[in-house]
């Protein structure tokens, strides 16, 4: 790390004496931290050792040279053909719990690291990473003359530069035979192509939420699952398309985190559909707070009118009285007084649409004229001041005449 412009590198261990062993690098995806760092023989309890390349890929091999690695350190793995580099990001116990999060059964997956990033490794690795921007405009022309429907959205060179991944978006199933060959030929590596969804690039390419915070699909989610406006009605959200939709585009993956609070608190709640009889007349549910458990009745069916908020079990025990044939005095308990919204349906109802359109007159200040008075009175002053003679200007005067 370089402190004084507090940047990290790729060609920087950063637990070697820069940081704390289990915080890693900050700047990347998928950041993990490692909590059994500091635990005595953690390391060598497993050889597995899991390590990130660009964005949010990662990969799992065997140290089986028994390489002393930690949190950091840049390493050359086996890859098919060659080799490629990347950074170790975890090692020990946790290890094992992220291969069985991942799915991986067979041991046959998890392949080798081959040794510390040698200078030889890193010059190679930096020539390839400076090819992958101009790459990526020029296969999407390609796509684009190929007419094929499809967004290549990036590309990954190879630690040693002799393979590319193109990862690529499309709606429909897409035949790209041709496409691989027209690339071979133009960039003269090997080429596999790898088709992603929206939510997986917006983690890739990382960015901030509407929340102020980094987005879930670039720091921890790894597994994405459906969201639906169902999650947005049980939470009772204004279905806005703009504000539901994240930087995917797609509806927010945060929609779902609370959903089953909601639906559970939601049956606490008297239906809509109930109307409650009173002595006052009968009411009609306008809205509910799902997690405070209180509900606002309105006695037009239509529109807000003489709305009283009370709790939902007050709202139960009325519709129980009902079903008896009773009807309570109010929809306040017995001993309450009853209480009005503190706030109107509508706030804007006595103002004026154009109130804003006339340009505002400025206020003539009651004290105005007098100060213009006294100023006048000290101009008047100031000029019979200057009409009257110095003092013995006078008799002066007189001698002369004399």
């Amino acid at each position: 790390m370089d402190y004084k412009n507090k940047k990290f590198f790729i060609y920087n261990g950063c637990d070697r004496g820069l940081c704390l062993r289990g915080c890693g690098r900050q700047d990347r995806q998928l950041n993990t931290y490692d909590w059994l760092a500091d635990v005595p023989g953690n390391a060598q309890s497993t050889d597995l050792v899991e390590v990130q390349f660009k964005n949010t890929r990662k990969g799992y091999y065997h140290n089986v040279n028994n390489l002393d690695l930690r949190k950091g350190d840049i390493v050359a793995v086996e890859a098919n053909p060659g080799h490629d580099i990347g950074v170790v990001t975890l090692t020990g116990k946790l290890v094992e719990l992220q291969i069985k999060k991942a799915n991986l059964k067979s041991a046959d997956d998890i392949k080798r690291i081959y040794r510390i990033a040698k200078p030889v490794d890193m010059e190679k690795y930096r020539e390839a990473k400076s090819r992958e921007h101009a790459t990526m405009i020029q296969s999407r022309q390609i796509a684009k003359n190929l007419n094929l429907q499809m967004k290549i959205g990036d590309v990954e060179y190879q630690g040693d530069g002799n393979k590319a991944i193109f990862y690529y978006i499309a709606d429909e199933r897409v035949d790209f035979r041709q496409l691989i060959k027209v690339l071979a030929e133009t960039f003269h590596v090997r080429i596999e192509m790898k088709q992603i969804g929206a939510r997986q690039e917006a983690g890739r390419i990382g960015g901030t939420g509407p929340c102020g915070r980094e987005l879930c699909c670039a720091t921890w989610m790894k597994n994405f699952v459906s969201v639906s406006t169902g999650a947005a009605r049980y939470q009772e959200i204004s279905l806005n398309p703009q504000k539901l939709a994240g930087m995917c585009a797609k509806l927010k993956c945060c929609l779902n985190y609370e959903v089953d609070n909601y639906i559970e608190a939601s049956r606490r709640l008297p239906s809509r559909e109930v109307v409650l009889e009173t002595q006052d007349g009968e009411y009609y549910l306008f809205k509910s707070d799902i997690l405070a458990g209180l509900v606002t009745y309105s006695s037009d069916k239509k529109v807000p009118a003489n709305l009283e908020t009370i709790t939902a079990k007050r709202a139960l025990d009325i519709i129980d009285m009902n079903r008896r044939g009773e009807k309570p005095m109010s929809l306040q308990s017995d001993g309450n007084i009853k209480e009005q919204s503190s706030h109107p349906a509508d706030l804007l109802a006595n103002e004026s649409l154009t109130r804003f359109d006339k340009s505002k007159k400025k206020r003539r200040s009651k004290n105005r004229p007098a100060r213009q008075a006294s100023a006048k009175g000290r101009g008047k002053a100031q000029a019979e001041k200057g009409q009257q003679k110095p003092h013995g200007a006078e008799k002066q005067e007189k001698a002369d005449k004399q």
